[in-house]
């Protein structure tokens, strides 16, 4: 599971409400936006019970939260409440947990309504592929060609009559599964 959605071109929001302890908690870290309700608690409770993290947990944990939180949650097997997942910067909100669904409905919408696929897809597969590079050099070979002065009008895209009339900002063509130009990761293996 945590291979499919490392292998998404969608973002993807995990809404925590209520306890998410083993695979529960590690299944949550390939996810790009995590928020977790008051009642929400998280536990990487391995240790207690002489296993180790799994799911690519020990890729994913540190580079989610650092490597001395991960180390702390990791080695003491703890469960802890949202509030300490909001500090460890594990989940990003902490919303009442009435109001957690309309939270990240709020966020979809707003990813769906306002960027374009392409453009969000991209954006995700850079993120994540730039937190193990050595050097900012890497993401600046990464970054897109730039225009500059008067070259940059004629690259705007243009607005539709329609789009215009209508109040609708016009949105590029295409879609991230055809559009793109980098490379897939890894085929996910299926049991």
């Amino acid at each position: 599971m945590s291979l499919r959605i490392a292998a998404s071109h969608k973002p993807v929001i995990v809404a925590v409400n209520g306890p998410a302890v083993g695979v529960g908690a590690t299944m949550t870290l390939p996810a790009d936006i995590r928020i977790a309700s008051d009642t929400a608690r998280f536990g990487f409770v391995f240790a207690r019970r002489g296993n180790v993290p799994e799911a690519a947990s020990s890729w994913f944990l540190p580079r989610v939260v650092g490597i001395s939180q991960a180390m702390e949650w990791v080695t003491t097997g703890r469960v802890f409440d949202a509030q300490e997942a909001l500090a460890g910067q594990l989940v990003s909100r902490v919303v009442p947990q009435d109001g957690l669904l309309p939270t990240v409905y709020a966020i979809a919408d707003e990813i769906t309504q306002n960027t374009s696929a392409v453009s969000v897809a991209l954006s995700r597969r850079l993120l994540w592929s730039m937190l193990g590079a050595e050097s900012l050099w890497e993401a600046h070979r990464l970054d897109p060609p730039r225009s500059s002065g008067s070259d940059r009008a004629r690259t705007r895209p243009r607005v539709s009559p329609r789009s215009w009339r209508n109040g609708r900002r016009s949105s590029p063509r295409g879609s991230p599964s055809t559009s793109m130009s980098y490379q897939r990761g890894p085929p996910v293996q299926r049991r």
